[in-house]
């Protein structure tokens, strides 16, 4: 956009500065907003178009396009978040909690099979057998409902 607002400034000057060639062209947005922004003030017909455009990059800062590419990611990521300041970080008295998404299960735990808790079943142990159905839910949620069904039958038959 740089070389946009240079040409436009330099057409404003060939034809006797900003506010001719703003005369001359009077419909030509760009050179109003050019115009408002080198100038500051208001102009009446950019002011009335404000609510359906968004701001003009001739406005904005420039910006070196080759020194963005040039840099990595991580760099950018950093400014980025050094500018805004949009770091997410714990206050002093909030507790640290670890977020998890996998629930718990501890590999030392007896090996779970819908084969043993049947075995449970048929001794009696009823209580070992809905153990191995909520670690078998947990394991496989797409079934969950199944297993759930599996562990209300359990409990029904004390």
């Amino acid at each position: 956009m740089a070389d946009l607002k240079q040409y436009l400034i330099e057409a404003a000057a060939a034809q006797g500065g900003l506010d001719a060639a703003v005369a001359a062209v009077p419909w030509f947005m760009p050179l109003r907003v050019l115009r408002v922004a080198e100038r500051g003030g208001m102009d009446p017909r950019v002011e009335l178009m404000a609510p359906w455009r968004a701001e003009s990059s001739l406005c904005g800062e420039w910006v070196d396009a080759g020194a963005l590419l040039r840099r990595t990611s991580e760099e950018i990521i950093d400014t980025f978040l050094q500018e805004r300041d949009l770091r997410i970080v714990a206050r002093d008295d909030e507790p640290e909690v670890e977020v998890r998404l996998q629930p718990d299960l501890d590999d030392d735990d007896e090996v779970v099979s819908e084969e043993l808790a049947e075995i449970y079943l048929s001794q009696g142990l009823r209580e070992r057998a809905a153990a191995i159905y909520r670690k078998l839910s947990l394991l496989n949620p797409e079934k969950s409902v199944y297993f759930a069904e599996l562990i209300r039958k359990t409990q029904n038959n004390n």
